[in-house]
């Protein structure tokens, strides 16, 4: 007579609860056998909590969030702005929109990164008893890291404020682009997740992640005007989605056209959210 036993460990107390939350319950404590958008909703933001809930136990996650684009900031104000813009005051008020894009892109890495890991340590396989949105163990993680990106843009507005920006619009143009950023962020992720979905392991999703947004971001007008470029690479510069996201961040916090570069970086998101995220569920589902 043999005997077996769980390998799986037992999370801990936040990650229980989290987890405990996910168990929709229909009459008389029966599990519901099927999952509404309601109740994925839920589970959304009970997986978002899960992650957010880690950082109390481990303060060093915030290091890329707040210590990173810090660093930008400083390096690209100081080191680069006499060269570009003249002064770095003058640079500061044409590159801090583009630093916070480029920062909110970089941070979907983690993102695809952090799912990544979870696949490898098998925390997804402890869900796939239980009557579960799709799409919530991907959303989750994506509502979780959008929070820390915003912790992370508020820090950067508030260094660059210390620095010298000021904002020339007013706070319903800062509330704006603060939503925008977000908005077009959260929709980015999406291809990220993809490709933590498909790669290997987290470290092949850093590879691959830092070739593609290493050159989109740089070839977009984010930290140089699209006017200082060779010809064939202005024509790339201006359809550049991150370009539209940056061009839309100045006119919102500084001065500029908006309507143009917000709609059709909106289009964009709306186009990413469309063809990535049913993919990146399937990609989840075939995974795990």
């Amino acid at each position: 007579m043999t005997t077996t036993t769980m390998n799986n460990t037992v999370p801990d107390n936040s990650q229980a609860g989290a987890l405990s939350a996910l168990k929709p319950l229909g009459p008389l404590g029966a599990l519901s056998p099927r999952v509404g958008p309601l109740q994925g909703l839920r589970q959304t933001f009970s997986l978002a909590w899960r992650t957010l809930v880690q950082i109390k136990h481990n303060p060093a996650e915030l290091i890329d969030f707040s210590i990173q684009p810090v660093m930008f900031l400083l390096l690209f104000t100081y080191v680069f702005g006499g060269a570009i813009g003249g002064s770095p005051h003058a640079y500061l008020m044409f590159a801090l929109p583009g630093i916070i894009v480029q920062n909110s892109l970089f941070t979907t890495l983690n993102t695809a990164t952090g799912l990544s890991t979870d696949l490898e340590k098998g925390f997804f396989d402890r869900l796939r008893s239980l009557p579960i949105a799709r799409f919530a163990p991907l959303s989750g993680r994506i509502l979780a890291d959008i929070a820390k990106q915003a912790w992370a843009v508020i820090m950067l507005v508030g260094i660059g404020y210390i620095l010298g920006f000021r904002i020339g619009t007013g706070p319903l143009g800062l509330l704006a682009a603060f939503g925008l950023v977000l908005v077009c962020t959260l929709a980015l992720s999406w291809a990220l997740v993809l490709v933590a979905m498909l790669a290997a392991n987290p470290e092949k999703v850093q590879i691959f992640g830092f070739v593609v947004l290493f050159p989109i971001t740089f070839t977009s007008d984010a930290f140089v005007r699209t006017a200082s470029m060779p010809g064939w690479l202005q024509a790339w510069s201006k359809a550049n989605p991150v370009s539209l996201i940056a061009d839309a961040m100045r006119g919102l916090m500084v001065s500029g056209p908006v309507t143009r570069p917000a709609v059709e970086a909106l289009l964009y998101a709306a186009g990413f959210t469309l063809v990535f995220a049913p993919l990146a569920v399937r990609a989840f589902k075939r995974r795990v």
